[in-house]
């Protein structure tokens, strides 16, 4: 063959290799549906969304959607559990295929990972310690408040905070510190083990109601801040999953439609339905 030939040959293979994988070959979904398993990111400590029971399996609202999206793909569900900074930054280096882990919309995530439709909105709710005596949002001016590392609730004590959906946002209590630890759960084990280095805690209603029937001593402290959009999320960087993106939308969609969220929302937060923004 000739070099100019051979060397048109080679682009013409080449763009066959492009046009295939334009067209869905080496698609994410692809690889699920072969391998049989959608590899799914939560938190093994953040209940009622997801924890560990006595048995060492995962129950919670975000692990029965991850099952139901799973059982509509016609796969089973694996869980794996990184640390929601790793989750929320994008960049998973095909470690998992998807996160239910209740990862708010922001802007900036919205550069680095790809959104379903919200399948819930949460509250973000303020909590003070007893001990505090803090009974307003002002009340925690000057004071430190525990958060999650890498969550929203940092983000909007330090300022940051810019929701996907542009949902309004409450002041900042004045001089307010966040101390944050590697989960919002630990804060609520911290206050109930006597650790005193903050007054108060940022979290989900969800949360903050399940540590108070716990027992751990807080009382919930005015309205929420900000309302939370709550989607599953993909990596943008990682393989191409613009097929399995279409089928995640339209399945997160059906599931409102249907009343599956509706119902899991009422199940795993004491009859209320979260599933449709707080206006």
């Amino acid at each position: 063959m000739r070099p100019v030939l051979r060397i048109a040959a080679i682009a013409a293979a080449v763009a066959m290799v492009v046009t295939a994988c334009q067209q869905g070959a080496g698609e994410l979904l692809d690889t699920i549906q072969s391998n049989g398993t959608i590899r799914v990111s939560t938190d093994a400590n953040y209940a009622p969304q997801s924890f560990l029971n006595d048995a060492g399996e995962f129950e919670g609202f975000d692990i029965d959607v991850s099952k139901e999206i799973a059982s509509r793909l016609g796969v089973e569900v694996e869980f794996k559990t990184p640390t929601f900074d790793l989750v929320q930054a994008g960049g998973w280096n095909g470690q998992w295929d998807l996160s239910v882990g209740s990862i708010t919309v922001t802007e900036p995530r919205l550069g680095v990972l790809d959104f379903t439709p919200p399948y819930y909105f949460t509250p973000a709710q303020m909590a003070a310690t007893e001990a505090s005596g803090i009974t307003t949002v002002d009340g925690f001016a000057g004071k430190k408040i525990c958060v999650g590392a890498a969550t929203t609730y940092l983000d909007w004590i330090n300022g940051d905070l810019v929701l996907g959906d542009g949902s309004a946002l409450a002041p900042v209590p004045d001089g307010v510190e966040a101390v944050a630890l590697e989960t919002d759960a630990l804060c609520a084990e911290a206050i109930g083990a006597g650790r005193t280095d903050f007054d108060g805690w940022l979290s989900s209603s969800t949360t903050v109601a399940q540590a108070i029937g716990d027992g751990v001593p807080i009382v919930t402290v005015g309205d929420p801040v900000f309302y939370e959009p709550l989607a599953a999320a993909t990596d943008k960087s990682g393989p191409t999953h613009s097929a399995l993106q279409e089928k995640l939308d339209q399945i997160i969609n059906d599931m409102h439609d249907d009343g599956t969220l509706t119902s899991l929302s009422e199940q795993w937060y004491d009859g209320i339905d979260l599933t449709v923004k707080a206006q």
